[in-house]
């Protein structure tokens, strides 16, 4: 359980970062979450003759960016599940216990606390 919340809280940190939203900011994440889902480019600028030249047009900077982002808010919605399937499985003590050992080891890794958008003392009121 500890293990698996680990790496989608370290995944969804890393697109946080690459994508510079600060998910400890309550405004961006409803803008995030908000968001059209479709990540097709309205315009794309460049034209090819070659089909491998044009599939390569639909993985350029713009694509990329929509599909993290669009990654980081599945992420956030699974995460949201994995947290209540843990309380319903395991309980609130245990859960919050592996959500603070989660969160310690994102520390460890060198991430700043919050990053991943979990604020511990406002989620459990401790």
């Amino acid at each position: 359980m500890k293990t698996a919340l680990e790496t989608l809280n370290m995944r969804i940190a890393r697109l946080a970062i690459a994508l510079d939203v600060a998910l400890d900011n309550e405004a961006e994440v409803a803008s995030l979450m908000g968001e059209e889902h479709d990540t097709t480019v309205l315009h794309e600028r460049r034209v090819s003759a070659h089909a491998v030249d044009a599939a390569q047009a639909h993985s350029g900077p713009e694509c990329r960016v929509a599909h993290q982002r669009q990654e980081l808010r599945g992420l956030l919605v699974m995460r949201y599940e994995v947290e209540k399937r843990y309380v319903n499985d395991a309980g609130i003590t245990v859960t919050h216990q592996i959500m603070i050992e989660a969160e310690q080891q994102l520390q460890r890794k060198g991430f700043k606390p919050g990053v991943d958008g979990i604020n511990l003392e406002r989620l459990f009121n401790t």
